[in-house]
Protein backbone atom coordinates (compact mmCIF):
# COMPACT_ATOMS: atom_id res chain seq x y z
CA UNK A 1 0.00 0.00 0.00
CA UNK A 2 1.14 3.35 -0.85
CA UNK A 3 0.93 6.75 0.15
CA UNK A 4 1.55 10.39 -0.80
CA UNK A 5 3.22 12.75 1.88
CA UNK A 6 3.34 17.20 0.83
CA UNK A 7 5.32 18.93 3.73
CA UNK A 8 5.42 22.87 3.50
CA UNK A 9 7.18 25.80 5.15
CA UNK A 10 5.78 29.11 4.74
CA UNK A 11 6.23 32.50 6.13
CA UNK A 12 4.32 35.46 6.40
CA UNK A 13 6.87 37.82 5.74
CA UNK A 14 9.09 38.95 2.57
CA UNK A 15 12.20 41.92 3.49
CA UNK A 16 14.05 42.55 1.04
CA UNK A 17 16.25 46.25 2.62
CA UNK A 18 16.87 47.48 6.11
CA UNK A 19 13.93 48.40 7.76
CA UNK A 20 15.91 51.18 9.16
CA UNK A 21 15.25 53.28 5.79
CA UNK A 22 11.70 53.38 6.27
CA UNK A 23 9.95 55.86 9.09
CA UNK A 24 7.44 54.40 10.75
CA UNK A 25 4.39 56.91 9.08
CA UNK A 26 5.48 54.53 5.82
CA UNK A 27 5.08 51.42 8.09
CA UNK A 28 1.92 49.21 6.14
CA UNK A 29 -0.94 47.65 8.18
CA UNK A 30 -0.19 44.40 10.21
CA UNK A 31 -3.00 43.64 9.00
CA UNK A 32 -2.01 43.61 5.27
CA UNK A 33 -0.20 40.34 5.55
CA UNK A 34 0.08 39.62 1.89
CA UNK A 35 2.42 43.11 1.59
CA UNK A 36 6.35 42.90 2.05
CA UNK A 37 8.89 46.21 1.84
CA UNK A 38 11.18 46.38 -1.04
CA UNK A 39 14.29 45.82 1.22
CA UNK A 40 17.01 43.79 1.32
CA UNK A 41 16.66 40.05 0.54
CA UNK A 42 19.62 39.56 3.50
CA UNK A 43 16.82 40.29 6.11
CA UNK A 44 14.44 37.45 5.55
CA UNK A 45 13.82 34.48 8.39
CA UNK A 46 16.68 32.38 8.30
CA UNK A 47 16.14 29.49 5.79
CA UNK A 48 14.84 25.86 6.52
CA UNK A 49 17.30 23.22 6.89
CA UNK A 50 16.17 19.70 5.02
CA UNK A 51 16.74 17.07 7.54
CA UNK A 52 18.52 13.50 6.53
CA UNK A 53 16.42 10.92 5.67
CA UNK A 54 17.12 7.29 6.86
CA UNK A 55 16.08 3.84 7.00
CA UNK A 56 14.66 4.36 10.43
CA UNK A 57 11.96 6.80 9.17
CA UNK A 58 10.10 4.14 7.55
CA UNK A 59 9.05 6.22 4.25
CA UNK A 60 10.05 3.49 1.79
CA UNK A 61 6.29 3.89 0.95
CA UNK A 62 6.54 7.69 0.64
CA UNK A 63 5.18 8.42 -3.28
CA UNK A 64 5.24 12.36 -3.40
CA UNK A 65 7.69 14.50 -1.55
CA UNK A 66 6.53 18.56 -2.50
CA UNK A 67 8.98 20.84 -0.86
CA UNK A 68 8.47 23.93 -3.25
CA UNK A 69 9.22 27.46 -2.23
CA UNK A 70 9.99 26.87 1.56
CA UNK A 71 13.47 28.84 2.06
CA UNK A 72 15.11 25.29 2.22
CA UNK A 73 19.35 25.64 2.46
CA UNK A 74 21.66 23.53 2.98
CA UNK A 75 22.49 20.29 0.18
CA UNK A 76 20.28 17.93 -0.94
CA UNK A 77 20.08 14.44 1.57
CA UNK A 78 21.33 11.01 -0.15
CA UNK A 79 19.00 9.29 1.53
CA UNK A 80 16.06 10.77 -0.07
CA UNK A 81 17.52 8.29 -3.22
CA UNK A 82 16.36 5.25 -0.45
CA UNK A 83 12.71 6.59 -0.79
CA UNK A 84 12.40 3.60 -3.63
CA UNK A 85 8.45 4.18 -4.55
CA UNK A 86 9.23 7.92 -5.09
CA UNK A 87 7.16 9.60 -7.99
CA UNK A 88 7.16 12.84 -7.65
CA UNK A 89 9.99 14.82 -6.00
CA UNK A 90 9.62 18.98 -5.97
CA UNK A 91 12.61 20.73 -4.52
CA UNK A 92 12.30 24.20 -6.65
CA UNK A 93 12.56 28.04 -5.61
CA UNK A 94 14.42 27.27 -2.62
CA UNK A 95 18.22 28.24 -1.54
CA UNK A 96 19.55 24.48 -2.01
CA UNK A 97 23.11 24.24 -2.77
CA UNK A 98 25.91 21.34 -3.71
CA UNK A 99 25.51 18.98 -6.26
CA UNK A 100 22.75 16.71 -6.93
CA UNK A 101 23.06 13.49 -5.40
CA UNK A 102 23.87 10.36 -7.97
CA UNK A 103 21.26 8.71 -5.95
CA UNK A 104 18.38 10.76 -7.19
CA UNK A 105 19.04 8.84 -10.60
CA UNK A 106 17.80 5.40 -9.38
CA UNK A 107 14.24 5.82 -8.45
CA UNK A 108 12.77 3.28 -10.54
CA UNK A 109 9.06 5.20 -10.56
CA UNK A 110 10.00 8.63 -10.94
CA UNK A 111 7.83 10.83 -12.69
CA UNK A 112 8.11 14.28 -12.06
CA UNK A 113 11.35 15.73 -11.12
CA UNK A 114 12.04 19.55 -10.40
CA UNK A 115 14.86 21.08 -8.66
CA UNK A 116 15.08 24.61 -10.62
CA UNK A 117 15.57 28.34 -9.39
CA UNK A 118 17.97 26.98 -6.50
CA UNK A 119 22.15 27.36 -6.27
CA UNK A 120 22.60 24.17 -7.00
CA UNK A 121 26.03 23.52 -8.88
CA UNK A 122 27.94 20.29 -10.79
CA UNK A 123 27.27 17.96 -12.87
CA UNK A 124 23.25 16.71 -13.67
CA UNK A 125 23.49 13.07 -13.05
CA UNK A 126 23.01 11.40 -16.52
CA UNK A 127 19.66 9.08 -15.83
CA UNK A 128 18.12 12.56 -14.55
CA UNK A 129 19.16 14.41 -17.63
CA UNK A 130 18.29 11.96 -19.99
CA UNK A 131 14.92 11.39 -18.31
CA UNK A 132 13.50 15.05 -17.89
CA UNK A 133 14.09 18.16 -20.03
CA UNK A 134 15.91 21.19 -18.88
CA UNK A 135 12.97 23.12 -17.23
CA UNK A 136 13.59 21.13 -14.36
CA UNK A 137 16.43 22.30 -13.36
CA UNK A 138 17.10 26.17 -14.89
CA UNK A 139 17.80 28.54 -12.80
CA UNK A 140 20.54 27.16 -11.30
CA UNK A 141 23.10 28.99 -13.21
CA UNK A 142 26.41 26.34 -11.91
CA UNK A 143 24.14 23.62 -12.58
CA UNK A 144 25.97 22.28 -15.93
CA UNK A 145 25.07 18.74 -18.67
CA UNK A 146 21.19 19.37 -17.99
CA UNK A 147 21.31 20.41 -21.96
CA UNK A 148 23.05 20.94 -25.04
CA UNK A 149 23.50 24.42 -23.84
CA UNK A 150 25.00 23.71 -20.60
CA UNK A 151 27.46 21.31 -21.45
CA UNK A 152 29.63 20.48 -18.12
CA UNK A 153 33.86 21.40 -18.03
CA UNK A 154 36.60 18.57 -18.70
CA UNK A 155 38.03 17.60 -15.63
CA UNK A 156 41.65 18.42 -14.53
CA UNK A 157 44.18 15.54 -15.46
CA UNK A 158 44.42 13.81 -11.85
CA UNK A 159 47.25 14.09 -9.92
CA UNK A 160 49.32 16.78 -8.41
CA UNK A 161 51.87 17.68 -5.78
CA UNK A 162 50.41 16.55 -1.89
CA UNK A 163 53.45 16.34 -0.68
CA UNK A 164 53.42 19.92 0.77
CA UNK A 165 50.50 19.22 2.92
CA UNK A 166 51.94 16.82 4.82
CA UNK A 167 54.33 18.99 5.74
CA UNK A 168 52.21 21.63 7.26
CA UNK A 169 50.47 18.54 9.09
CA UNK A 170 53.63 18.43 10.75
CA UNK A 171 54.06 22.45 11.36
CA UNK A 172 50.72 22.06 13.10
CA UNK A 173 51.61 19.72 15.82
CA UNK A 174 53.03 22.28 17.77
CA UNK A 175 50.98 23.24 20.52
CA UNK A 176 50.65 26.91 21.79
CA UNK A 177 51.45 27.66 25.24
CA UNK A 178 48.74 29.45 27.83
CA UNK A 179 50.39 32.83 27.83
CA UNK A 180 50.15 32.78 23.82
CA UNK A 181 46.89 32.18 23.87
CA UNK A 182 46.04 35.09 26.12
CA UNK A 183 47.97 37.61 24.23
CA UNK A 184 46.59 36.28 20.80
CA UNK A 185 42.92 36.67 22.34
CA UNK A 186 43.57 39.88 23.85
CA UNK A 187 45.12 41.47 20.11
CA UNK A 188 41.75 40.17 18.76
CA UNK A 189 39.94 42.15 21.30
CA UNK A 190 41.88 45.03 20.78
CA UNK A 191 41.08 44.84 17.20
CA UNK A 192 37.66 44.50 17.30
CA UNK A 193 37.15 47.43 20.01
CA UNK A 194 38.80 49.43 17.54
CA UNK A 195 36.66 48.00 14.37
CA UNK A 196 33.03 49.03 16.72
CA UNK A 197 34.68 52.60 17.56
CA UNK A 198 34.79 53.45 14.10
CA UNK A 199 31.94 52.31 12.88
CA UNK A 200 30.15 54.00 15.21
CA UNK A 201 32.13 57.07 14.47
CA UNK A 202 31.13 56.91 11.17
CA UNK A 203 27.78 56.02 11.54
CA UNK A 204 26.98 59.61 13.87
CA UNK A 205 28.97 61.29 10.99
CA UNK A 206 26.77 60.26 8.38
CA UNK A 207 23.47 60.49 10.69
CA UNK A 208 24.56 63.92 11.29
CA UNK A 209 25.33 64.56 7.70
CA UNK A 210 22.06 63.33 6.46
CA UNK A 211 19.80 65.09 9.09
CA UNK A 212 21.22 68.71 7.54
CA UNK A 213 20.41 67.46 3.94
CA UNK A 214 17.12 65.68 4.49
CA UNK A 215 15.96 69.32 5.71
CA UNK A 216 16.64 71.40 2.75
CA UNK A 217 17.90 68.86 0.19
CA UNK A 218 15.12 66.18 0.00
CA UNK A 219 11.99 69.07 0.59
CA UNK A 220 13.54 71.37 -2.53
CA UNK A 221 14.14 68.35 -4.78
CA UNK A 222 10.81 67.14 -3.59
CA UNK A 223 8.79 69.80 -3.99
CA UNK A 224 11.04 70.81 -7.18
CA UNK A 225 10.07 67.96 -8.65
CA UNK A 226 6.51 67.90 -8.00
CA UNK A 227 6.04 71.52 -9.14
CA UNK A 228 7.76 70.06 -12.53
CA UNK A 229 5.10 67.59 -12.78
CA UNK A 230 2.60 69.95 -12.15
CA UNK A 231 3.28 71.74 -15.51
CA UNK A 232 3.85 68.86 -17.09
CA UNK A 233 7.44 68.44 -17.53
CA UNK A 234 9.23 65.09 -16.28
CA UNK A 235 11.31 65.56 -13.55
CA UNK A 236 14.84 65.33 -13.82
CA UNK A 237 17.12 62.59 -12.26
CA UNK A 238 19.30 65.10 -10.00
CA UNK A 239 16.17 66.36 -8.52
CA UNK A 240 14.91 62.96 -7.82
CA UNK A 241 18.12 61.93 -6.69
CA UNK A 242 18.04 64.98 -3.94
CA UNK A 243 14.82 63.55 -2.06
CA UNK A 244 16.59 59.86 -1.94
CA UNK A 245 18.57 59.26 1.08
CA UNK A 246 18.83 55.90 1.79
CA UNK A 247 22.66 55.21 0.57
CA UNK A 248 21.34 54.10 -2.98
CA UNK A 249 20.88 56.27 -6.23
CA UNK A 250 17.49 56.32 -8.27
CA UNK A 251 17.26 58.33 -11.95
CA UNK A 252 14.15 58.52 -13.29
CA UNK A 253 13.95 58.79 -17.22
CA UNK A 254 9.66 60.16 -18.15
CA UNK A 255 6.45 59.13 -16.54
CA UNK A 256 3.56 60.87 -14.75
CA UNK A 257 4.36 59.72 -11.50
CA UNK A 258 7.36 61.64 -9.20
CA UNK A 259 8.55 59.30 -6.50
CA UNK A 260 12.26 59.46 -4.47
CA UNK A 261 14.20 56.47 -3.26
CA UNK A 262 12.70 56.30 0.10
CA UNK A 263 9.22 56.13 -1.25
CA UNK A 264 9.98 53.15 -3.65
CA UNK A 265 11.88 51.16 -0.66
CA UNK A 266 9.41 51.35 1.97
CA UNK A 267 6.08 50.75 -0.80
CA UNK A 268 4.10 47.70 0.11
CA UNK A 269 4.96 44.97 -2.19
CA UNK A 270 3.49 41.99 -3.92
CA UNK A 271 5.64 38.94 -5.48
CA UNK A 272 3.72 38.82 -9.00
CA UNK A 273 6.02 36.22 -10.76
CA UNK A 274 9.96 35.10 -10.82
CA UNK A 275 12.14 34.81 -14.19
CA UNK A 276 15.53 33.75 -14.67
CA UNK A 277 16.32 37.27 -14.75
CA UNK A 278 14.59 37.93 -11.11
CA UNK A 279 11.86 38.68 -9.31
CA UNK A 280 8.45 41.44 -10.20
CA UNK A 281 6.93 43.00 -7.74
CA UNK A 282 3.56 45.31 -7.63
CA UNK A 283 4.64 48.01 -5.55
CA UNK A 284 2.14 50.32 -4.10
CA UNK A 285 2.97 54.02 -2.64
CA UNK A 286 1.68 55.34 -0.01
CA UNK A 287 -0.79 57.86 -1.76
CA UNK A 288 -1.99 54.68 -3.90
CA UNK A 289 -0.06 54.81 -7.38
CA UNK A 290 1.29 51.53 -8.15
CA UNK A 291 4.53 50.48 -10.06
CA UNK A 292 6.06 47.45 -11.42
CA UNK A 293 9.56 46.73 -10.41
CA UNK A 294 12.23 44.24 -11.19
CA UNK A 295 14.73 43.33 -9.06
CA UNK A 296 17.42 42.17 -11.13
CA UNK A 297 19.82 38.87 -9.40
CA UNK A 298 22.87 40.21 -8.50
CA UNK A 299 24.90 37.48 -9.75
CA UNK A 300 24.28 37.61 -13.10
CA UNK A 301 23.99 41.43 -14.21
CA UNK A 302 26.94 42.88 -15.61
CA UNK A 303 29.36 45.84 -13.51
CA UNK A 304 27.70 49.09 -12.63
CA UNK A 305 29.68 50.75 -15.37
CA UNK A 306 28.58 49.00 -18.32
CA UNK A 307 24.94 48.06 -16.48
CA UNK A 308 24.29 51.81 -16.49
CA UNK A 309 25.64 52.55 -20.16
CA UNK A 310 23.26 49.81 -21.21
CA UNK A 311 19.82 50.68 -19.08
CA UNK A 312 20.30 54.46 -20.15
CA UNK A 313 19.91 53.54 -23.82
CA UNK A 314 16.60 51.43 -22.48
CA UNK A 315 15.53 54.17 -20.60
CA UNK A 316 15.26 56.46 -23.69
CA UNK A 317 12.83 53.81 -26.14
CA UNK A 318 9.50 55.02 -26.54
CA UNK A 319 6.53 53.24 -28.79
CA UNK A 320 3.15 52.20 -28.50
CA UNK A 321 3.63 48.96 -28.07
CA UNK A 322 7.05 48.60 -26.10
CA UNK A 323 6.92 48.91 -21.98
CA UNK A 324 8.82 52.21 -20.85
CA UNK A 325 11.43 51.88 -18.52
CA UNK A 326 10.45 54.34 -15.90
CA UNK A 327 13.94 54.35 -13.79
CA UNK A 328 16.22 52.53 -12.32
CA UNK A 329 17.59 51.97 -8.84
CA UNK A 330 21.32 50.83 -7.90
CA UNK A 331 21.47 49.96 -3.79
CA UNK A 332 24.47 50.53 -1.50
CA UNK A 333 24.83 46.51 -1.81
CA UNK A 334 24.60 46.24 -5.63
CA UNK A 335 20.70 45.51 -5.27
CA UNK A 336 19.00 47.09 -9.06
CA UNK A 337 16.00 47.33 -9.35
CA UNK A 338 13.69 48.74 -13.07
CA UNK A 339 10.51 50.39 -12.23
CA UNK A 340 7.94 50.09 -15.29
CA UNK A 341 4.42 50.80 -15.28
CA UNK A 342 1.98 48.63 -13.47
CA UNK A 343 -1.16 47.33 -15.82
CA UNK A 344 -3.57 45.99 -14.07
CA UNK A 345 -5.09 43.30 -16.93
CA UNK A 346 -1.86 41.53 -16.52
CA UNK A 347 -0.02 39.10 -19.64
CA UNK A 348 -1.42 37.81 -22.28
CA UNK A 349 -0.75 34.45 -21.54
CA UNK A 350 -2.96 34.76 -18.62
CA UNK A 351 -5.46 36.99 -20.65
CA UNK A 352 -5.74 34.32 -22.99
CA UNK A 353 -5.31 31.03 -21.04
CA UNK A 354 -6.64 31.86 -17.21
CA UNK A 355 -9.88 33.44 -18.04
CA UNK A 356 -13.60 32.24 -17.01
CA UNK A 357 -15.71 30.62 -19.85
CA UNK A 358 -18.08 33.63 -19.68
CA UNK A 359 -15.10 36.09 -21.17
CA UNK A 360 -14.93 35.00 -24.93
CA UNK A 361 -12.06 36.88 -27.18
CA UNK A 362 -13.37 38.12 -30.51
CA UNK A 363 -11.07 38.33 -33.87
CA UNK A 364 -10.78 42.09 -33.92
CA UNK A 365 -9.12 41.64 -30.16
CA UNK A 366 -6.87 38.76 -31.45
CA UNK A 367 -5.91 40.56 -34.52
CA UNK A 368 -5.01 43.81 -32.83
CA UNK A 369 -2.61 42.49 -30.30
CA UNK A 370 -1.04 40.43 -33.44
CA UNK A 371 -0.57 43.52 -35.39
CA UNK A 372 0.46 45.42 -31.80
CA UNK A 373 3.10 43.26 -31.09
CA UNK A 374 4.40 43.10 -34.61
CA UNK A 375 5.03 46.56 -34.37
CA UNK A 376 6.53 46.92 -31.10
CA UNK A 377 9.24 43.97 -32.67
CA UNK A 378 9.81 46.12 -35.81
CA UNK A 379 10.27 49.37 -33.93
CA UNK A 380 13.24 46.98 -31.76
CA UNK A 381 14.44 45.75 -34.89
CA UNK A 382 14.72 48.51 -37.55
CA UNK A 383 14.83 51.92 -34.93
CA UNK A 384 17.06 50.48 -32.47
CA UNK A 385 19.30 47.84 -33.65
CA UNK A 386 18.05 45.09 -31.27
CA UNK A 387 16.90 41.92 -30.64
CA UNK A 388 14.47 40.81 -28.00
CA UNK A 389 15.62 37.22 -27.65
CA UNK A 390 12.94 36.18 -25.04
CA UNK A 391 9.51 36.68 -26.99
CA UNK A 392 6.69 34.64 -25.21
CA UNK A 393 3.34 35.49 -24.29
CA UNK A 394 3.77 36.11 -20.54
CA UNK A 395 6.33 38.86 -22.05
CA UNK A 396 3.12 41.10 -23.58
CA UNK A 397 1.38 43.15 -21.10
CA UNK A 398 -2.35 44.46 -21.86
CA UNK A 399 -3.52 47.60 -20.98
CA UNK A 400 -7.12 48.95 -20.39
CA UNK A 401 -8.22 49.10 -24.20
CA UNK A 402 -6.10 45.51 -24.97
CA UNK A 403 -3.17 47.02 -26.47
CA UNK A 404 -0.26 45.05 -26.04
CA UNK A 405 3.19 45.77 -24.71
CA UNK A 406 6.13 43.96 -25.09
CA UNK A 407 8.41 43.69 -21.83
CA UNK A 408 11.87 42.16 -20.74
CA UNK A 409 13.24 43.99 -24.23
CA UNK A 410 16.99 44.78 -24.05
CA UNK A 411 17.30 42.82 -20.29
CA UNK A 412 20.03 40.68 -22.54
CA UNK A 413 22.39 43.76 -22.50
CA UNK A 414 22.43 43.87 -19.06
CA UNK A 415 23.22 40.11 -18.38
CA UNK A 416 26.45 38.18 -18.60
CA UNK A 417 26.64 35.43 -21.29
CA UNK A 418 25.60 32.41 -19.13
CA UNK A 419 22.49 34.20 -17.92
CA UNK A 420 21.14 34.27 -21.72
CA UNK A 421 21.93 30.80 -22.54
CA UNK A 422 20.10 29.94 -19.43
CA UNK A 423 17.25 32.12 -20.67
CA UNK A 424 17.43 30.28 -24.45
CA UNK A 425 17.59 26.98 -22.29
CA UNK A 426 14.47 28.14 -20.73
CA UNK A 427 12.12 29.70 -23.62
CA UNK A 428 12.99 26.07 -24.97
CA UNK A 429 11.08 24.46 -22.56
CA UNK A 430 7.81 26.83 -23.12
CA UNK A 431 8.07 26.15 -26.72
CA UNK A 432 8.85 29.26 -27.87
CA UNK A 433 12.54 28.83 -28.98
CA UNK A 434 13.50 28.77 -32.34
CA UNK A 435 15.13 24.83 -33.40
CA UNK A 436 18.54 26.43 -34.59
CA UNK A 437 19.80 28.28 -30.90
CA UNK A 438 19.98 24.99 -29.68
CA UNK A 439 22.89 25.23 -31.32
CA UNK A 440 23.53 28.90 -32.49
CA UNK A 441 23.31 29.98 -28.54
CA UNK A 442 22.80 33.11 -29.69
CA UNK A 443 19.33 34.90 -30.92
CA UNK A 444 18.88 37.14 -34.17
CA UNK A 445 15.95 38.78 -35.77
CA UNK A 446 14.32 35.49 -37.13
CA UNK A 447 14.90 33.87 -34.31
CA UNK A 448 12.89 36.78 -32.84
CA UNK A 449 10.25 36.18 -35.87
CA UNK A 450 10.10 32.54 -34.90
CA UNK A 451 8.64 33.43 -31.34
CA UNK A 452 6.32 35.94 -32.81
CA UNK A 453 4.70 32.63 -34.98
CA UNK A 454 4.30 30.83 -32.35
CA UNK A 455 2.33 33.56 -30.90
CA UNK A 456 0.00 34.12 -32.88
CA UNK A 457 -0.87 30.04 -33.62
CA UNK A 458 -1.21 30.76 -29.70
CA UNK A 459 -4.32 33.47 -30.67
CA UNK A 460 -4.75 31.43 -33.41
CA UNK A 461 -5.42 27.69 -31.48
CA UNK A 462 -5.53 29.21 -28.00
CA UNK A 463 -3.75 26.47 -27.19
CA UNK A 464 -0.88 27.09 -24.82
CA UNK A 465 3.29 26.19 -26.55
CA UNK A 466 4.41 24.31 -23.70
CA UNK A 467 1.53 22.14 -23.71
CA UNK A 468 2.47 18.86 -25.15
CA UNK A 469 0.33 17.08 -28.66
CA UNK A 470 1.22 13.56 -29.27
CA UNK A 471 4.53 14.52 -28.42
CA UNK A 472 4.47 17.41 -30.94
CA UNK A 473 4.95 21.13 -29.98
CA UNK A 474 2.48 23.52 -31.13
CA UNK A 475 4.00 24.64 -34.48
CA UNK A 476 4.43 20.79 -35.50
CA UNK A 477 0.89 20.29 -34.28
CA UNK A 478 -0.59 23.26 -36.36
CA UNK A 479 1.80 21.78 -39.75
CA UNK A 480 0.01 18.17 -38.97
CA UNK A 481 -2.91 18.86 -38.86
CA UNK A 482 -3.13 21.20 -41.94
CA UNK A 483 -1.19 18.55 -43.72
CA UNK A 484 -4.65 16.06 -43.00
CA UNK A 485 -6.50 19.23 -44.44
CA UNK A 486 -8.58 19.23 -41.28
CA UNK A 487 -7.52 22.91 -40.88
CA UNK A 488 -10.61 23.99 -39.20
CA UNK A 489 -10.04 21.80 -36.47
CA UNK A 490 -6.31 24.11 -35.57
CA UNK A 491 -8.63 26.78 -34.43
CA UNK A 492 -10.21 28.19 -31.43
CA UNK A 493 -13.74 26.80 -31.16
CA UNK A 494 -14.40 31.10 -29.86
CA UNK A 495 -13.46 32.29 -33.41
CA UNK A 496 -15.67 29.40 -35.36
CA UNK A 497 -18.59 30.77 -33.36
CA UNK A 498 -17.75 34.55 -33.93
CA UNK A 499 -20.15 35.94 -36.53
CA UNK A 500 -17.98 38.62 -37.28
CA UNK A 501 -15.16 36.39 -37.88
CA UNK A 502 -13.86 35.79 -42.29
CA UNK A 503 -13.14 32.65 -42.92
CA UNK A 504 -10.01 33.81 -45.43
CA UNK A 505 -8.71 35.83 -42.78
CA UNK A 506 -8.35 33.25 -40.79
CA UNK A 507 -6.56 31.10 -43.29
CA UNK A 508 -4.28 33.93 -44.67
CA UNK A 509 -3.15 34.56 -40.80
CA UNK A 510 -2.52 30.75 -40.41
CA UNK A 511 -0.21 30.89 -43.36
CA UNK A 512 1.77 33.85 -41.85
CA UNK A 513 2.67 32.30 -38.65
CA UNK A 514 3.58 29.07 -40.03
CA UNK A 515 5.74 30.68 -42.34
CA UNK A 516 7.42 32.93 -39.30
CA UNK A 517 7.79 28.93 -37.55
CA UNK A 518 9.46 27.38 -41.05
CA UNK A 519 11.90 25.06 -39.27
CA UNK A 520 14.48 26.77 -41.96
CA UNK A 521 15.66 30.76 -40.83
CA UNK A 522 16.44 31.65 -44.39
CA UNK A 523 12.64 30.90 -45.42
CA UNK A 524 11.36 33.24 -42.34
CA UNK A 525 9.75 37.01 -43.78
CA UNK A 526 11.28 39.63 -41.62
CA UNK A 527 9.07 41.59 -39.30
CA UNK A 528 8.29 44.17 -41.54
CA UNK A 529 6.97 41.95 -44.33
CA UNK A 530 5.40 40.21 -41.49
CA UNK A 531 3.04 43.67 -40.58
CA UNK A 532 2.90 44.27 -44.56
CA UNK A 533 0.94 40.94 -45.12
CA UNK A 534 -0.98 41.67 -42.05
CA UNK A 535 -1.95 45.21 -43.30
CA UNK A 536 -3.68 43.01 -46.26
CA UNK A 537 -4.97 40.46 -44.22
CA UNK A 538 -7.20 43.08 -42.16
CA UNK A 539 -6.63 46.88 -43.18
CA UNK A 540 -6.34 48.90 -40.13
CA UNK A 541 -10.25 51.10 -40.82
CA UNK A 542 -11.67 47.38 -40.39
CA UNK A 543 -9.78 46.53 -37.00
CA UNK A 544 -11.60 47.13 -33.74
CA UNK A 545 -10.14 49.73 -31.80
CA UNK A 546 -12.54 50.37 -28.56
CA UNK A 547 -12.24 47.00 -26.84
CA UNK A 548 -13.95 46.47 -23.75
CA UNK A 549 -13.45 44.53 -20.96
CA UNK A 550 -12.38 40.79 -21.90
CA UNK A 551 -12.64 41.11 -25.62
CA UNK A 552 -14.17 43.07 -28.31
CA UNK A 553 -18.22 42.22 -29.05
CA UNK A 554 -19.14 41.40 -32.77
CA UNK A 555 -20.21 43.85 -34.77
CA UNK A 556 -24.19 44.33 -35.05
CA UNK A 557 -26.21 42.55 -37.68
CA UNK A 558 -29.19 45.04 -37.63
CA UNK A 559 -27.85 47.60 -39.99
Amino acid sequence: MSFSLIIFWTTSEFVLYDASMCSSNNQPRDSDKKNRKLKNEDDTPPPVQLQVLDEDHNLKNLTVLNLRSNHISGSIPATIGSISALKVLDLSYNGLSGEIPESLGGFPFLTSFNVSYNNLSGPVPSRLSHNFNSSAFVGNLQLCGFSATTPCPVAPAPGGPSAPSEEISKGKDKKLSTKDIILIAAGCLLIVLLIICCILCCCLIRKKASAKGSKGGAEAGKGGAAARAEKGVPPTASEVEAAGETGGRLVHFDGPMVFTADDLLCATAEIMGKSTYGTVYKATFEDGNQVAVKRLREKITKGQKEFETEVNVLGKIRHPNLLATRAYYLGPKGEKLLVFDYLHRGSLATFLHARGPDTPIYWSTRMKIIKGITGGLLHLHTEQNMIHGNLTSSNVLLDEENNPKITDYGLSRLMTAAANANVIATAGALGYRAPELSKLKKANTKTDVYSLGVIILELLTGKSPGESMSGLDLPQWVASIVKEEWTNEVFDLELMRDASVIGDELLNTLKLALHCVDPAPSARPEVQQVQQQLEEIRPETAASSGDEGGAAPPPSTNS
